[in-house]
């Protein structure tokens, strides 16, 4: 089966993004091989917000990436190179591990990564910690949210600042 990794950059107080959705606070570590990373996914699992933002950016496909859309109100005619997902995502998504393929990234998306952990879909969480204070903005899990445990599985600092924390979510039987 495959893994949902929740892989994101966060603020040191919490934080995915600015107040006004910005991200401009994240450093780019040369330390940090993001072939390798991209290598590991073939599947994006993103927000409506957050794929917004990328697609203004000209970032809304990503090559040889499937890229899934969570939201109600998007029209798939006006985004050919994703599949827009309006209703059912938990349906979706759990029909997505079972496929065949490498690790689905949730990239982005404070609101999509709840829901999906509420439906313990998601198997990591993978937070590179950077060295900024925002004081507001998107939180890493907006509330309400039910408290879930988590085991540190792999760690690493760099010159930067950047920390990079990799936990396994401890999920507890219904």
């Amino acid at each position: 089966m495959r893994r949902i990794r929740y892989s994101v950059a966060m603020s040191l107080d919490g934080y995915i993004a600015g107040p006004k959705g910005e991200f401009d606070w994240i450093l780019m570590d040369p330390d940090i091989d993001f072939s390798a990373m991209f290598e590991q996914f073939d599947t994006f699992l993103v927000g409506r917000r957050t794929f917004e933002m990328l697609a203004r950016e000209g970032r809304g496909e990503t090559p040889g990436m499937k890229t899934l859309v969570f939201s109600r109100t998007l029209r798939q005619q006006d985004y050919p190179g994703a599949t827009i997902v309006a209703e059912k995502a938990e349906e979706i998504v759990a029909g997505l591990r079972m496929e065949p393929g490498k690790d689905i990234w949730l990239y982005g998306g404070g609101t999509l990564f709840g829901s999906l952990l509420d439906a313990k879909l998601v198997d990591t969480v993978e937070v590179a910690i950077i060295p900024v204070l925002l004081g507001g903005g998107v939180p890493l899990l907006p509330p309400p949210a039910e408290q879930t445990k988590l085991k540190l599985t792999n760690h690493k600092a760099y010159k930067t600042g950047i920390v990079s924390l990799e936990y396994t979510i401890q999920y507890t039987a219904a």
